[in-house]
């Protein structure tokens, strides 16, 4: 009984022992563990100030990605945006008062002219254009209102373009751009080496010019449905009386002329005889000795027949 007891104090001594030992190990290795992890806790900490703002790079796409999804119904505004333009052609019985009357009525209805025309053809009608711009909603008033200086209606042509989906993606890319230019604000402020300071302003400096580009479609686009565009064309439908051709009864003149050109032809005719005569006269006078000797030899030679 007392070999047992001796037996099993010695196991007890034995597993006290190796748990001992098992245990300094286990320490040390998590001593050096510690170690090992401060150290790479220290160059995550140098490396994440210099990866910081690379990983905010993918912001830009995120915010642009998000954009392209479909936009819901409650997206879109309930007021549309539509760009109305007019085409108009007149015939009126008094041009001028007509084009009177038309800039007097874009005065009333707030807006203005970008264009005026005038021509003048030969048989001394008159024609002409007018590009005015008209506050939406006094649009359809103005049209009918300038309707009523026309005697005869040639053509009437109204269009209009829906751009609301177009500037409702328009706000949500500026939305987008303004959130990535305050993100590279803060790593602007926040950044301590030259090349990342660098690599910050260039790219925000990107941003910026997008945000610029964005906001200038935004502007035409507003002032566009804002203002309608309305172009007039005006034709007076005058008769024209024809005036008496006093230029083809003028018979004195004709006269004169008729004379005088008589005359110079008689001068010509003249100097033409003297320079033929004048020029040629050594061959005229060696004809004419030919001539004569031929002559009287022809004379001598009859007379002595008979």
């Amino acid at each position: 009984m007392k070999k047992h007891w001796c037996l099993l104090l010695f196991l007890f001594s034995g597993f006290l022992l190796i748990t001992a030992c098992s245990a300094s190990e286990s320490k040390k290795d998590h001593i050096e563990f510690s170690d090992s992890e401060v150290g790479s806790n220290e160059m995550a900490v140098v490396e994440s100030e210099s990866t910081a703002y690379e990983s905010d790079e993918h912001v830009e796409e995120s915010a642009d990605s998000s954009t392209e999804m479909p936009q819901s119904a409650n997206d879109i505004p309930a007021v549309r945006m539509i760009i109305h333009k007019a085409f108009l052609q007149f015939q009126v019985a008094d041009f001028e008062k007509a084009q009177l009357n038309i800039e007097r009525k874009v005065t009333k209805y707030n807006g203005y002219i970008v264009e005026s025309n005038v021509y003048h053809a030969e048989d001394k009608t008159i024609s002409g254009n007018i590009m005015l711009r008209i506050p939406e909603k006094h649009f359809q008033s103005f049209l009918t209102d300038a309707e009523g200086e026309a005697t005869d209606i040639l053509q009437r042509n109204v269009t209009g373009e829906d751009v609301t989906e177009h500037y409702v993606d328009l706000e949500a890319r500026l939305k987008s751009k303004r959130v990535l230019e305050e993100r590279l604000l803060t790593f602007m402020e926040q950044a301590e080496k030259t090349e990342d300071l660098l690599k910050i302003s260039s790219d925000l400096a990107v941003v910026q010019e997008e945000i610029e580009v964005i906001v200038g479609k935004m502007k035409y686009l507003e002032n566009q449905t804002a203002l309608s565009t309305v172009e007039i064309h005006l034709f007076e439908n005058r008769i024209v009386i024809p005036d008496i051709d006093s230029k083809g009864l003028d018979t004195w003149e004709k006269t004169k002329k008729q004379f005088t050109t008589s005359i110079n032809y008689l001068l010509a005719f003249a100097s033409s005889l003297v320079v033929f005569f004048v020029g040629n006269f050594p061959i005229l006078l060696l004809l004419l000795v030919i001539i004569s000797g031929v002559y009287f030899f022809i004379r001598r030679k009859i007379n002595r027949k008979e």
